[in-house]
């Protein structure tokens, strides 16, 4: 069972605090902020769940805030920390949005949540729909700052629909807005060895529906006739062998309770009444036959004026369509901790650009940055498009005469991006029919959106 749960600001101002039990003292938010604040293993963030003089901290940092709970039990850190991602799903089902400021002018109404999701510290129901049947207080719901400046689809947050209340299907001011929002989501996980060939690659996807329709009609959702789904088709004979054919191959996937499969099997339709907040229609995960996004080449070289000296030179590929490109892609290159200095020149198929500067006629921004204390060099990117390629070229000074051993010694290479509108596994959505048969010109705004981002995406060098 829970001991408490506590909601900190970036500052470490306690926000929202919960004692179930009361055998975890009260400065214990003083001494989780200063503990995961100043982490001194390893030089990194503090991991999820660690153990202070025997009270352990779970935690998860979302919408800029902590939530972290707090027990002496030997409880599951799987459990607790879903649990506590249930509690985000729910304030942002409610308040629209989750940030300090958000939490801050619902105080009334998180408390009244948290009274019935957990009692005397076990966790109770997290569905949204029924805790509307409990929870009176009206939410002020609270965008971000900077929404008002971004397009239709932002490509950190998601569709508009991300910022309202489920409290909106329920207003009667006429101000009512009825739309529904699909969003295929995945997330990469792939290795290649030294010699750039693919080690191991899994894509873990879902398909997660937020719903503001009045009087929740039912809804058809279809999938690509080509899917094929290796357990749940295995009974039916088509094994791997079988699924040469089919453009979309899945390992295995499940569906909500509320997905009603009858005609799945036939047409691959999926036909369910939405119920209130945020939830995943179907979670899915493959490892056939998709096409990595990325492709680089690392090379390590002595430099011929200077023994102390070496020259790095990494060759990023963007292999998404030409019409999709990647946010905020990073490349981080790990180096050994004698390397002192590190200066890199870019440039790509186009132009060149400095440290900071605009690469390539102003089709991606390009910059570069070295830690010093981490030994970490990062590649940063604003925006990367589809069929592109560049080139970094480091030199690194040494403290040590240059030696074979170096390029073992540097990496593996992680990147981190995001691909809008991109689908890895290529699993779509054919059509998304609303059945309400009351008003045949009943049109509400229909949204779908896909994303494919990085969980793990390592090179070996």
């Amino acid at each position: 069972m829970i001991s408490q749960f506590y909601i900190l600001s970036p500052r470490g101002d306690v926000i929202i605090r919960k004692d179930y039990l009361g055998d975890v003292p009260r400065t214990s938010s003083e001494v989780f902020f200063r503990n995961s604040k100043f982490w001194k293993e390893g030089d990194g963030e503090a991991p999820p769940v660690f153990n202070v003089d025997g009270v352990t901290y779970l935690h998860i940092k979302e919408g800029g805030v902590q939530l972290v709970a707090t027990t002496r039990a030997n409880l599951s850190p799987s459990f607790v920390l879903e649990f506590l991602r249930r509690i985000c799903t729910i304030v942002k089902d409610y308040c629209g949005f989750l940030s300090e400021d958000a939490i801050r002018k619902n105080v009334v109404l998180v408390y009244e949540l948290l009274d019935e999701v957990v009692d005397y510290g076990f966790p109770q129901s997290t569905a949204t729909e029924t805790l509307k049947q409990f929870v009176v207080n009206e939410p002020t719901v609270v965008a971000p700052a900077y929404y008002q400046a971004k397009p239709l689809f932002s490509l950190n947050k998601g569709p508009t629909g991300v910022f309202k209340s489920v409290l909106e299907t329920t207003r009667t001011d006429g101000k009512r807005r009825d739309e529904i929002f699909v969003d295929v989501v995945e997330r990469i996980t792939c290795t290649f060895n030294a010699s750039g060939y693919i080690a191991s690659a899994q894509v873990d996807g879902a398909v997660q529906i937020k719903s503001y329709l009045a009087g929740n009609p039912p809804i058809k959702i279809k999938l690509n006739d080509d899917l094929l789904i290796g357990k749940r088709d295995a009974p039916y004979g088509l094994d791997a062998r079988s699924s040469e054919g089919h453009t979309v191959v899945l390992d295995d996937c499940n569906f909500h309770e509320v997905a009603n499969l009858d005609s799945f099997d036939v047409d691959r339709t999926i036909s369910l009444v939405p119920p209130d907040g945020e939830f995943a229609l179907m979670n899915y995960r493959t490892t056939h036959g998709f096409k990595p996004p990325f492709r680089l080449h690392v090379s390590v070289d002595a430099d011929p004026n200077s023994e102390y000296k070496a020259v790095v030179t990494l060759k990023l590929w963007c292999e998404v369509p030409a019409d999709k490109s990647a946010s905020g892609l990073e490349v981080e290159v790990p180096t050994p901790r004698y390397v002192q200095r590190v200066h890199c020149d870019l440039s790509d198929a186009h132009a060149s650009g400095g440290k900071g500067g605009p690469a390539g006629g102003g089709v991606a921004q390009q910059a570069w940055d070295y830690n010093e204390k981490g030994h970490l060099l990062r590649w940063k990117f604003k925006k990367c498009p589809g069929g592109s390629e560049y080139t970094l070229r480091a030199r690194l000074t040494l403290e040590k005469p240059y030696g074979a051993s170096l390029r073992s010694e540097i990496g593996p290479v992680n990147l981190r991006f995001t691909i809008p509108m991109h689908s890895a596994s290529r699993i779509a959505l054919k059509y998304l029919q609303i059945l309400k048969k009351a008003d045949k010109n009943y049109n509400p705004y229909r949204w779908v959106r896909y994303v494919t981002s990085s969980n793990s995406y390592t090179f070996r060098t």
